[in-house]
This record gives structure tokens, C-alpha cells and sequence, in this order.
């Protein structure tokens, strides 16, 4: 009796071993096919029982092993798109806002000069006589048109700065979304 129970033991060793090399084989292939690795497509590649996996501290390892660093992989390369993503929406916005700073000290600039002129065509106003005042009324003019097109410029480029804001709240909402879906798996 003591002997069929030492062969009975040493079978289910060699089978629990041969399971174990299985499951070391299907781990292997699903990691260079890039498969999902999970407990059940460890199982059914390997040929084993779930439960096998649970249960036996050596597959338990291995599968958790291989699990972890196939996360960590997929961990890094996914923070490093979001890096570059994050990276050349932050730039947009920086430009932008120069931009929109540089355009705001150029009208700045701009309704001095204006005002500058203004006063001087006051005084050439009180001066002078005839062609002269129309001369300035004609610069005076020029230079209101040249202030409508620096406020349309203006405009236009707050516009572009709202709408690179608004990208770069789009995409870090939707960064935020992936890394919660990625912990989420992560997780399971």
C-alpha cells in the first residue's frame, strides 16, 4: 500500500510539474504574440484548469510574475504617449499665449502712438490752415483703420488662445479617462 501511495504521489508530481512547464510554454508564446495575459488565456493556451493556477503557489508565481511586467511595460509606453501628448498641447498653449502677449503690447504700443497723434493733429488743427488738415485727416484715418485691424488680430488670436485651452483641457480629461481605464486593468 505504501508503495502505490509513493507512485500515486510521484505521478501527480510529474503531472503537476508537466503542467507547470505548460504553463511556463503558453505564458512564453502569449507574451511574444503579444496576447492578453490573463488567467483564463493562461489556462486554456496551457491546457490547465483555472483553479490549477490558483492553487499551485509555482503557477500562481509565474503567471503573476509575467502579468506584472507585461503591465509595467504596458504602463510605460502609455505614460509615455501621454507625455508627448501633454507635451505638444502645453507647447500650442505657451505659443499662444505668447502670442496673444506679444499682439497685446503691439495695440498697446499702437493706441499710444495713436494718442500721441492725435494730440499733435489738435495742435496742427489750431495751426494750420486748408490742405494740411486734410493731409492729417487722411493719416488720422489710415491709422484708425490700422487700429481696427490690430483689435481684429487681437481678437482672432484670444480665439485661437480659448480654443488651445480648451484642446488641452479636452486632452487632459481624456488622458485622465485612459490612465483610470489603465489602473482599472491594471487592477484586474
Amino acid at each position: 500500500m505504501i508503495a502505490s501511495t509513493a507512485a500515486a504521489i510521484a505521478a501527480r508530481h510529474r503531472q503537476t510539474q508537466d503542467k507547470l512547464a505548460r504553463v511556463e510554454k503558453a505564458l512564453g508564446q502569449l507574451r511574444r504574440e503579444r496576447g492578453r495575459l490573463t488567467v483564463r488565456a493562461v489556462a486554456e493556451r496551457a491546457g490547465v484548469s483555472a483553479t490549477f493556477l490558483y492553487e499551485n503557489a509555482e503557477a500562481r508565481a509565474l503567471v503573476k510574475n509575467v502579468t506584472a511586467e507585461h503591465h509595467s511595460r504596458h504602463d510605460r509606453r502609455a505614460q509615455e504617449e501621454h507625455d508627448r501628448i501633454e507635451a505638444s498641447w502645453r507647447e500650442r498653449a505657451l505659443n499662444a499665449e505668447d502670442e496673444l502677449s506679444r499682439t497685446q503690447k503691439e495695440i498697446f504700443a499702437q493706441r499710444r502712438q495713436i494718442g500721441e497723434l492725435m494730440g499733435r493733429l489738435r495742435d496742427f488743427d489750431q495751426r494750420v490752415p486748408g490742405e494740411s488738415v486734410q493731409h492729417l485727416a487722411t493719416e488720422n484715418t489710415t491709422l484708425k483703420h490700422r487700429v481696427h485691424q490690430l483689435t481684429q488680430e487681437h481678437r482672432k488670436l484670444q480665439e485661437r488662445l480659448e480654443g488651445a485651452r480648451s484642446n488641452l483641457r479636452f486632452a487632459e480629461k481624456r488622458i485622465a479617462n485612459l490612465e483610470a481605464e489603465l489602473l482599472e486593468r491594471g487592477q484586474q
